[in-house]
C-alpha cells in the first residue's frame, strides 16, 4: 500500500468548500498595505534621514542616498515579512491571548504587536542595508536608532488605516 505524500492531503484539503471559502486575514496583513502609502513612507523617510544625519552623522547626501537605499529594501522586503512575522505572532502569542480573554484577532494588544513588529522589522532589514551598502557596523544603538525612526512611519500608517479602515473592520 503506497502512502499518500502530504503535499497531495493538504491540495485536497485546500479545495474543501468549508476550508476553501474561509476568509483568513490577521492585522498585519491588512497594516502593510498602510505602511506602504505615501504618507507613512514620506514621513518615515524624512526622520530616518535625520536621524542618520543628526544621530549617525552621516552627511547630508550619504543620509539621503542612506534613506532611500534603506527605504526601497525594506519596502521590497516588508510586503513579505511584516505579514509573515504578523501571522507567528497569530500562532504563537495570540492564540494564547485570545484563549485566556476570549477575544478575536483585532483586538488592541495585537494591533500593539503589530505596530511593534513593523518597526523591529523594518528596522533590522535597514541595519542590515546600512552594513552591507553603507559600511555601517550593525550594532545595538544603530537597531534602537532605527527602530525609533521607523515608529514615525508606523505611526502614520496606523493614523491611516484609522482614517479609512477596511471594511471589515
Amino acid at each position: 500500500m503506497r502512502r499518500t505524500p502530504a503535499v497531495l492531503i493538504t491540495v485536497a484539503l485546500a479545495l474543501c468548500p468549508s476550508v476553501a471559502s474561509a476568509d483568513v486575514i490577521w492585522p498585519a496583513l491588512i497594516f502593510v498595505g498602510h505602511l506602504l502609502s505615501v504618507p507613512a513612507i514620506g514621513i518615515g523617510l524624512a526622520v530616518e534621514i535625520l536621524c542618520l544625519r543628526r544621530l549617525l552623522k552621516m552627511s547630508w547626501r550619504t543620509s539621503l542616498l542612506a534613506g532611500v537605499a534603506m527605504n526601497l529594501v525594506s519596502c521590497a522586503l516588508g510586503v513579505v515579512l511584516i505579514p509573515l512575522v504578523g501571522i507567528v505572532w497569530e500562532v504563537f502569542p495570540g492564540l494564547i491571548l485570545y484563549y485566556g480573554f476570549n477575544i478575536g484577532t483585532f483586538n488592541p494588544g495585537t494591533w500593539a504587536a503589530t505596530f511593534l513588529l513593523a518597526a523591529v522589522v523594518n528596522a533590522l532589514v535597514e541595519a542590515i542595508t546600512l552594513r552591507f551598502l553603507f559600511g555601517i557596523a550593525f550594532s545595538r544603538r544603530v537597531l534602537i536608532i532605527l527602530a525609533l525612526a521607523n515608529c514615525a512611519s508606523v505611526a502614520v500608517a496606523c493614523f491611516t488605516l484609522w482614517l479609512e479602515p477596511p471594511p471589515e473592520l
